[in-house]
């Protein structure tokens, strides 16, 4: 284990101050600092209370994480950190953290994507991942159905929401029924306890003209809003936890059928399940029950390393030093938009047939101490 590569990763895209430890495909170590409650109260992440949060809590997350993975930052290997996309403003405290980091301790910078980070996260719970491999992520910010040959080079996209991300239809539905922000975890525990078939929730772009991997869950959400809008109407009680189940039903039931749906048809017989919405329960179960009548094999992450996280960065990182791909540029900066298609972003030196030195002569003086 001890040739493995030790990598550190950053991850500032939404509102988590996320910083891992990995070695090769081991987790060390997972700090955290959440923003969730300074933005619960408008009801939504706040870019600019993000980026602020993200600035006070980076130097002692990181040092948080060197300590509970008994490391030392002159032992790294590599700093990865989320490159794209997210939060432009959030993106940018991350990456100037990696950056001078990297800069300070002589180490190699890999710009890497979010959602392949999602994906190589699981390395980290099932061991390396199957080529190639189905993976479902879901979110609030996406929600996506994405092949992956080689996790450090190749993904493609297969399909994605049109409109609202699932994980946004869920923080949606959670403010008509007024459940507070965020939303995700307290639906998952009121359907629990209520009726997935007391009402028919529409389920979109299902029909057989429809994109098959693609999702929409707007007309969804306007669905359950009307619903839900026509009963205080007429002055009768809103069946909350029936509500929820309904609606938690509706978004899963696609999610689930389109996933197993695109591992037959591409002949792959693992499928993974990534991002924040993949810590819902009914989904999980859902998942595993249709994967087996199917004879697929599901792999899930741990909540926990489902939701925005340094560790998945870690994993990808050290996949990266491991398969000896080109590092980032110091002029690396955050790209809101990145691709799926970019699982990191190389220096540009080495895309011309050059021989790169990404070490900066004055980095290899370790000016961190």
């Amino acid at each position: 284990m001890a040739d493995e590569p030790l990598v550190l990763g950053i991850e500032t895209s939404c509102d988590e101050t996320g910083v891992g430890v990995v070695r090769g495909t081991t987790l060390l170590a997972d700090a955290i600092a959440s923003s969730v409650d300074e933005h619960a109260r408008f009801g939504g992440v706040v870019p600019e209370v993000a980026s602020r949060a993200h600035l006070e809590a980076m130097v002692p997350t990181i040092e948080r994480a060197l300590k509970e993975a008994g490391v030392s930052a002159r032992d790294l290997d590599g700093i990865a950190v989320t490159a794209g996309p997210g939060l432009a403003g959030a993106l940018l405290v991350g990456v100037s953290a990696a950056k001078a980091y990297a800069y300070a301790l002589g180490k190699p910078l890999y710009g890497v994507n979010h959602l392949a980070s999602h994906i190589c996260v699981d390395q980290l719970e099932h061991g390396p991942l199957p080529e190639p491999t189905m993976a479902l992520l879901v979110s609030g910010g996406h929600s996506s159905l994405l092949l992956a040959p080689d996790i450090t080079s190749d993904v493609r996209p297969l399909g994605a929401t049109i409109d609202d991300a699932a994980g946004e239809a869920f923080d949606k539905i959670a403010r008509v029924l007024q459940l507070g922000f965020p939303g995700g975890p307290v639906i998952d525990r009121l359907a629990r306890e209520g009726d997935p078939k007391a009402i028919n929730f529409p389920r979109g772009l299902t029909g057989p003209r429809d994109a098959a991997y693609d999702f929409s869950f707007s007309g969804l959400k306007t669905a359950v809003a009307r619903w839900i809008e026509a009963k205080r109407n007429a002055g009768e009680e809103v069946p909350v936890r029936d509500v929820a189940a309904s609606f938690q039903e509706a978004v899963v039931d696609v999610l689930t059928r389109k996933a197993i749906r695109a591992c037959k048809d591409e002949g792959v017989d693992h499928l993974m399940i990534g991002g924040g919405v993949a810590a819902n329960s009914r989904l999980r179960s859902l998942a595993q029950e249709r994967c087996d009548a199917a004879g697929i094999i599901l792999r899930v992450p741990r909540p926990k390393l489902c939701t925005d996280n340094g560790a998945m960065v870690a994993a990808l990182g050290a996949e990266m030093v491991k398969r000896n791909r080109p590092a980032s540029d110091w002029d690396l900066s955050a790209d809101s938009s990145l691709p799926v298609t970019d699982p990191h972003v190389p220096g540009t030196a080495h895309t011309h047939g050059h021989d790169h030195d990404h070490v900066h002569e004055l980095s290899k003086d370790n000016l961190y101490s």
